[in-house]
């Protein structure tokens, strides 16, 4: 059937239609209009969802990376304490061994009078 033939097909049935079932058409078509609109929203909020998932996934990645960076910083930072820690131990230990170096020189002096 062609298009301006079915046309005339669905006009010849609906002219033969009794109030109920032309109701009950009309009800359909009402319907079948709401569902399509409700199925379009539906589309464009998932369009939406979409959107916002990418920008989420997008703000996640770059906080991973900002907490790698931060992680390896503080790896740094606690690396550079225990270093200059054992700085200072080193020190100390060096000022107590020339102390007592001259405790001992002191110590031979005495000896030695």
């Amino acid at each position: 059937m062609k298009g301006h033939d079915k046309c005339i097909f669905l006009q010849e049935i609906l002219n033969r239609m009794t109030d109920e079932q032309a109701k009950t058409v009309a009800n359909f078509e009402t319907k079948v209009r709401q569902l399509m609109s409700l199925c379009d929203s539906l589309k464009q909020e998932n369009a939406n969802l979409n959107a916002l998932l990418a920008g989420q996934k997008a703000l996640n990645e770059s906080l991973t990376e900002n907490n790698e960076e931060l992680k390896n910083k503080y790896d740094n930072l606690k690396m550079a304490k225990i270093i200059s820690v054992r700085q200072n131990d080193f020190n100390e230990a060096k000022k107590r061994l020339s102390n007592l170096v001259r405790e001992v020189d002191k110590c031979i002096a005495l000896l030695n009078e």
